[in-house]
């Protein structure tokens, strides 16, 4: 007789799980963010299938407040408009990417975490790319250029994307990552679904 059981790898969580039979169902949308402090890049993507719609694309113009705390604030307003608008059921972030400079990082690490809590107050799944893993999944290689992240882009959305901003893009190719990795879930960046698991993997972003 035949076993027609599923079986979950245990790794697996129930939310993750409840997540990804909803998307094999229902049309959903993604919520990419690449977090800036002067430019915060945004892109709306809806999933059909094994289908990719662009809904629209942008730039949070943030270099108008010259107070940190007034440009945290804003990320967290105008991305909780966006989610309002479109919607989302899942927000990918691009990691800063770890350099030299401490107060830049620094300020990468509260817009990214602010860009996070304004997503988790409403109800997103959250998950979080390294950039080499973005431009991997896009490209094929973890070391291309932004101009390249765009390049294939237009080729894997088979339209052409207007956006002079490649903050824009490269929040549009953190969607397309995750759509490329939602086949394969244990592939995935870290996920969040809550306050309570962010602050216990990211006690350096809570303070």
């Amino acid at each position: 007789m035949q076993n027609n059981t599923f079986c979950f790898d245990s790794r697996l969580d129930l939310n993750h799980i409840i997540v990804l039979l909803y998307m094999m169902t229902e049309p959903y949308k993604i919520l990419g963010v690449d977090p800036g402090t002067n430019l915060m890049g945004y892109a709306l993507l809806e999933i059909c299938g094994s289908e990719m719609k662009l809904i629209t694309l942008g730039v949070l113009k943030l270099a108008q407040y010259k107070d940190h705390q007034t440009k945290l604030k804003e990320i967290y307003l105008q991305l909780q408009e966006i989610i309002e608008t479109y919607l989302p059921k899942v927000m990918a972030v691009e990691a800063p990417f770890y350099g030299k400079n401490v107060q830049s990082m620094l300020k990468l690490g509260r817009a990214q975490g602010v860009s996070m809590a304004a997503g988790i107050t409403m109800g997103l799944d959250i998950v979080e790319f390294s950039p080499k893993k973005i431009k991997q999944s896009v490209t094929g290689n973890g070391n291309a250029s932004k101009e390249q992240v765009s390049g294939m882009l237009n080729h894997i959305l088979k339209q052409k994307i207007e956006s002079k901003y490649l903050d824009a893009t490269d929040a549009l190719a953190a969607a397309v990552c995750y759509f490329n990795q939602s086949s394969n879930p244990l592939a995935q960046g870290k996920s969040y679904s809550g306050w309570g698991q962010f602050v216990k993997d990211n006690p350096d972003k809570i303070g």
